[in-house]
Parts: C-alpha cells; sequence; structure tokens
C-alpha cells in the first residue's frame, strides 16, 4: 500500500494537483495538472484499503468498482472535449467482480469507461507502477487502445493476470498434489519471467523503461 498522490507530487510541476471529486470513488484519483508548463489530466490507481462511507464496506485499491468507473468514464469524456491529455498512472489489478457487482451495476459502467477511452480524441499516456493486469489493464488504456506513449517503470508487471491466479486457474484442487509439483512451479517461474518489465520492453509491449529517479 503506497499513496499514489505522494508519487503524483513527483511528478507534476510543483507537485501540484486540481483533483476532480476527491470525496467520491477515492479508489481511482482524478485530476489535473502540468509536466513540463503542458496541462495533463491525470487518472491514477489508489492503492492500499479505502475506507467507505458510514455503512459502506472498505474497497481495495487497485480493483475498479462501479463508482469509479462511472467517475473515471465522466473525466476522460470531459478531458476529451477539453483536448487535454490524459495521463494513466497504472496499478490496477482488474474490474471487481461478483454478485454484489453486478447488481451495482459494474457491467454497465465498465462498458461507459472502455467507451469513453474508444472514443476519446486526445493523446494517452501510461506510467505503469505496479500491476497491470484483467480488464483493468486494458481500460486503464492498456495495449488494445493503442495509447501514445506505455512507459513502465522498472516493477511493471503487464499480464492478464498474475501468476499465481493463473495456477489456480489451471490447476485448481491439484496445486498440492505431489504430482503436479513439477508443472506448477513451470509455470509460475514461466508467469514470473514474463511479467517481468523487462520482458515486456524487449518485445515492444512498452516503449521505455523509465527509472523513477
Amino acid at each position: 500500500a503506497y499513496d499514489a498522490r505522494q508519487v503524483l507530487a513527483c511528478v507534476l510541476d510543483g507537485g501540484a494537483l486540481d483533483e476532480f471529486q476527491p470525496d467520491i470513488a477515492a479508489e481511482m484519483i482524478c485530476g489535473h495538472g502540468a509536466i513540463e508548463g503542458y496541462p495533463v489530466a491525470v487518472i491514477a490507481n489508489q492503492r492500499g484499503i479505502i475506507k467507505g462511507k458510514p455503512g459502506e464496506r472498505p474497497r481495495f485499491g487497485g480493483i475498479v468498482y462501479t463508482e469509479s468507473a462511472e467517475k473515471v468514464a465522466y473525466f476522460i469524456e470531459n478531458a476529451s472535449r477539453e483536448r487535454f491529455p490524459i495521463l494513466f498512472i497504472q496499478d490496477v489489478s482488474g474490474f471487481m467482480v461478483g454478485p454484489e457487482a453486478e447488481h451495482s451495476g459494474i457491467i454497465r459502467a465498465g462498458a461507459r469507461f472502455v467507451e469513453a477511452m474508444a472514443t476519446t480524441v486526445v493523446p494517452k499516456i501510461v506510467l505503469t507502477l505496479n500491476h497491470a493486469s484483467g480488464a483493468g489493464y486494458y481500460a486503464m488504456a492498456g495495449q488494445g487502445f493503442d495509447p501514445d506513449f506505455l512507459f513502465s517503470w522498472p516493477t511493471g508487471r503487464m499480464a492478464v493476470m498474475e501468476g499465481e491466479s493463473a495456477v489456480q486457474a489451471v490447476f485448481g484442487a491439484k496445486v498440492g498434489d505431489p504430482g503436479s509439483a513439477e508443472a506448477v512451479d513451470r509455470m509460475r517461474a514461466d508467469y514470473e519471467h514474463q511479467l517481468d518489465a523487462k520482458f515486456a520492453g524487449a518485445r515492444g509491449f512498452v516503449d521505455t523503461i523509465l527509472l523513477p529517479e
């Protein structure tokens, strides 16, 4: 867990962020700032546990919920109309799933998020800090939306899913079976290798690996 605002303070001119709806869907940070004097709209995933409103469950940072998808979609539409390039700071593990999320309208809100991304006419710049997985990776201007620049820190990890999730999906209850141990270890190692930012950079999946300093 970390505060994404501290990252933005290092990236934006003077560390200044004019935040959009900070009290709504705090797992997604949206706002306006500048880099080298150029105005930008910023969308960043906030990590850690996000306290909910009274009576609400806390939320997991890095997950896209219904409310955060609607907030970001609206922000992208405005940025496109105002002709602000959009900087995406990625540390996303995907969209929230399950009956509760579906009843809250995650499919509709997610579709609006993706539509806003697909129809925006301004430059999209991506910086992957850590996780970039699941449908959240694509919604946050992943490769499928052909961003103008896609950068990663050395800590970036890009995939449809993390290695442990893939192992569970493929092997299920057999994960602890001694007869499957070699295949499980091989799959884990393969995912760890291919998740690495250097693997993505060597194949052009990211334009440049940037050192944080």
